[in-house]
């Protein structure tokens, strides 16, 4: 099975490039780019859809035949405002010039020529929060499945306290029975504030045979190809992810582990 903690290539230019093929599945890709202002970059979407996600800074984007305009306002991502972010269909296009120092996510699965390219955000993108006590977190749904944007991917953004969880009580989400549970594969793009700590992520099976926890550190990536996958931060260092999920079905149904399961909300 390939590696499920994933550092950056660097600090600079494209640090992460994950495809079905190296995550070992079927649906989900990520790249992250991380560039300086006046930079460049540029992909064919080919039969992927994606989604441009304006993590951090601004840039001049051109897409699907149309100028977007600079989008992004956000410079730091731990401010929590919405962020601006670009659909961009299958088999077209995209490119884009940093006009400040940025950080980059694209977010892609496979694409089926039903929706027309858009901005997504800020508006419509509202802080909410999940939980409660040390359970408590913030999340700005991006396209999720309430937002009819897209052919396959679930995109959204989680804000963790310090001292905090999330992604508990314990879910998984890898079984093809809907209504019951739907399977999608998930990446986690990590950032951690101060960016010199780390939070831990625990991804696992119910029988065992997966059960791997991590210490994650600000930029990296973990890859969720089946279990389930709660995150803590620590005392002292705030979370921050962006997941991206996608499978056969666009829809987000999960079962909690039974271990934890009378602490799901009724």
């Amino acid at each position: 099975m390939p590696q499920l903690q994933l550092k950056p290539f660097g600090s600079h230019g494209k640090t992460h490039k994950i495809t079905p093929a190296s995550a070992g599945w079927r649906y989900v890709g990520f790249s992250l780019y991380r560039l300086r202002a006046g930079e460049k970059a540029a992909e064919p979407t080919g039969t992927n859809e994606v989604i441009l996600v304006m993590v951090e800074g601004k840039a001049q984007i051109t897409a699907a035949g149309q100028d977007w305009g600079v989008l992004g306002d956000r410079m730091d991502v731990f401010e929590k405002t919405p962020p601006h972010c670009l659909y961009v269909p299958n088999d077209s296009d995209w490119s884009l010039v940093a006009q400040t120092d940025c950080t980059v996510a694209v977010c892609a699965a496979p694409g089926k020529s039903g929706h027309g390219s858009r901005k997504i955000g800020p508006d419509g993108i509202t802080l909410t929060q999940r939980g409660e006590g040390s359970n408590t977190r913030f999340i700005n749904n991006i396209a999720m499945e309430a937002e009819d944007y897209c052919d396959s991917l679930l995109v959204t953004e989680v804000f963790t306290p310090a001292g905090n969880w999330s992604s508990y009580p314990s879910h998984r989400h890898d079984e093809d029975d809907y209504p019951n549970i739907t399977y999608l594969e998930e990446t986690y793009y990590h950032r951690i504030n101060p960016a010199q700590g780390f939070a831990l992520q625990r991804v696992y099976t119910e029988d065992g045979s997966l059960d791997e926890v991590m210490a994650v550190q600000d930029h990296d990536v973990v890859l969720v190809p089946r279990g389930h996958h709660p995150c803590g931060a620590p005392h002292g260092f705030e979370l921050y992810y962006l997941n991206v999920m996608a499978g056969p079905l666009r829809k987000w149904r999960f079962q909690a582990d039974p271990a934890v399961d009378f602490l799901m909300p009724k």
